[in-house]
């Protein structure tokens, strides 16, 4: 449908949201991500190309690709397929240049957005200033904004507090007790209780105590769970889990993540007719 390449910065469950309806939309995409990343919800996020070689999200493939590699990610491209290379400073810009070029690393500060990067630039969630670093940025946050528009101005302040299921909301979220190695026992999907074991933290040898215990917080289901053998900073989010237990939806996109992706694409089809940039 669009001859437009879109690169989306990570592929974290909020970034793959929108790299899924925009390929879904006949958009090209490319996702770029940490050498190691660190999603949670790994089952609904392409960076798991990253470690898995390759990944399908509600019916749209991803493969990891080297930088180098142009050839390749403009095949995968045609076909539909995202392309998902490690490359956290967008060297990909000298080798591809994007038409539109989309920040979903949610760090909460501008690091190294800025309208030269490509015709449409697009930022999510707090940290950005629209039109003066971005051509526009998306509200992240829950509520009634979540999902709209901002063409000048910023996104609200993050305020830390996870979405509320059943009841629940920072109580569900598991957070890292220390640095480490973080070694799981469960896996993304499975059942859990309150207390039980879902894995543990290894600290540097010598240290004490040299294994944390990673507990349950609450019954439910796991729907997210950072990977097998990733480093992990002390009050780090590492997991989650939702108390609705077997109707957990942790393989689908998030009604966040939905909402989300159609400002973003609600945004680039404003922003191509703007600048006069459809053909």
């Amino acid at each position: 449908m669009f001859s437009k390449i879109v690169i989306i910065k990570s592929g974290g469950d909020l970034g793959s949201a929108v790299a899924h309806r925009l390929v879904q939309s006949g958009f090209s995409v490319i996702i770029t991500e940490q050498h190691s990343p660190s999603s949670i919800r790994r089952k609904v996020s392409f960076s798991e190309a990253i470690y898995q070689q390759e990944v399908v999200v509600e019916g749209v493939l991803a493969k990891k690709v080297l930088r180098e590699n142009r050839k390749e990610m403009l095949q995968l491209c045609r076909k539909g397929i995202i392309p998902v290379l490690a490359d956290e400073n967008l060297e990909i810009l000298s080798k591809i240049p994007a038409d539109i070029v989309i920040d979903a690393t949610l760090r909460k500060k501008n690091m190294d957005m800025h309208r030269g990067l490509a015709p449409i630039t697009i930022a999510l969630g707090p940290g950005f200033l629209a039109p003066e670093e971005v051509d526009a940025v998306i509200e992240t946050n829950r509520g009634h904004n979540l999902g709209r528009i901002i063409y000048q101005g910023r996104a609200m302040e993050n305020t830390g507090i996870p979405g509320v299921i059943e009841g629940f909301g920072r109580e569900r979220v598991i957070y890292s007790q220390k640095d480490g190695i973080f070694s799981s026992l469960k896996e993304i999907g499975d059942l859990v209780k309150a207390g039980e074991p879902i894995g543990a933290i290894y600290g540097a040898e010598g240290e004490e105590p040299a294994e944390i215990l990673v507990l349950a917080p609450l019954d439910g289901m796991i729907r997210g769970l950072i990977a097998k053998d990733s480093a992990v900073m002390k009050g780090m989010k590492i997991g989650d889990v939702d108390p609705r237990g077997e109707k957990a939806q942790f393989d689908l996109i998030s009604d966040k993540g939905r909402t989300i992706s159609g400002g973003v694409l609600e945004a680039i089809l404003h922003l191509l007719n703007k600048k006069n940039l459809i053909r």
